[in-house]
């Protein structure tokens, strides 16, 4: 069996492969060291790379720490930075929750208490000082204003006195017709491109079926002329029964009603319970015979409550 081979470390750590011979030679001279070659093989063979394998090797190694300082340093820095971001943002955070708890802490309607006793007191002040210069308070202070902005002024100021005059009851015809303006004012601006397509529609139908004709003028104007009165609508038309609305006016319509309806329910119901009514069934018939059942309710409902509901789900035998 041959003898195995034997393998050296160099300085960078890779192992390489020893000859036979040179195992021979190492075991006959011991003496001789086993890292270095022979006088005859060093005559025979070219110098080996090992010596510039391992100046390699260590020039290497050398640039390997400075980058494994500066990757600690980078991390190092990193890290700090995201503690200082950390740390901003605890700080915003516990400001901004500072803010908010002082905001709930603070009555609103207090605070616009307070500004609207400001804005008084700066109003009289203001106007003392004026007429102790002498001077017309009413005329300076116009002087903020323009001549647009003062009428639009005054004008709001008088409707909101009308206004205010107008919300008690007067008659009926009063309320009715608060109610049209109402409703006047929900329902929008109407749709003006809609009305002319439509309106070119029918003035083109009406001519094309010839009732109507199409008379231009010296001055360029188109008139549209009715043959035999059936266009245009008198008194006596009956033409826009057969206009047929489309669906979103419909449920429009629909919703007006539902909400009307809604209305009057609620002041019902307002209503009688200001007349001391709860909205349940009526059983009496008259004020009297009310209130005598209100006793009876107040003295006997604990007793006849399980009674009552059975006829109500009409399992009373």
């Amino acid at each position: 069996m041959p003898p195995a081979k034997k393998r050296k470390t160099t300085r960078s750590g890779k192992a390489e492969a020893v000859p036979e011979e040179q195992v021979a030679t190492a075991t006959a001279n011991p003496e001789t060291p086993a890292d270095g070659p022979t006088a005859e093989q060093s005559a025979d063979k070219e110098p080996s790379p090992p010596p510039a394998t391992a100046e390699a090797s260590a020039s290497s190694t050398e640039p390997a720490a400075p980058s494994a300082a500066s990757a600690a340093q980078d991390r190092l820095a990193r890290f700090r930075a995201l503690q200082a971001r950390a740390k901003a943002s605890s700080d915003q955070n516990l400001k901004e929750a500072t803010k908010e708890s002082q905001r709930l802490a603070t009555d609103p309607t207090q605070l616009t208490a307070l500004n609207r006793k400001h804005a008084i007191a700066s109003h009289k002040l203001l106007k003392a000082d004026v007429e102790e210069a002498g001077e017309d308070f009413e005329r300076k202070r116009a002087w903020d204003w323009t001549i647009e902005e003062s009428e639009r002024w005054d004008k709001r100021m008088r409707k909101k006195d009308a206004h205010r005059d107008d919300t008690a009851f007067k008659d009926y015809a009063r309320e009715s017709e608060k109610s049209y303006k109402r409703q006047l004012r929900n329902m929008g601006n109407p749709d003006l491109e809609r009305y002319t397509r439509e309106k070119m529609a029918a003035i083109e139908k009406a001519a094309a079926a010839g009732t109507l004709d199409i008379v231009e003028t010296d001055d360029g104007e188109m008139i549209a002329v009715d043959k035999d009165g059936t266009f245009f609508s008198t008194a006596e038309s009956t033409s826009f029964a057969q206009h047929k609305p489309e669906k979103a006016a419909v449920d429009r319509l629909v919703a007006d009603l539902r909400k009307a309806e809604e209305a009057s329910l609620k002041r019902r119901k307002e209503r009688m319970a200001k007349n001391g009514d709860d909205g349940g069934d009526v059983t009496y018939i008259n004020e009297k015979n009310k209130q005598f059942n209100q006793k009876l309710a107040r003295f006997y409902n604990k007793y006849t409550a399980e009674i009552r509901e059975s006829f109500e789900r009409g399992t009373m035998v």
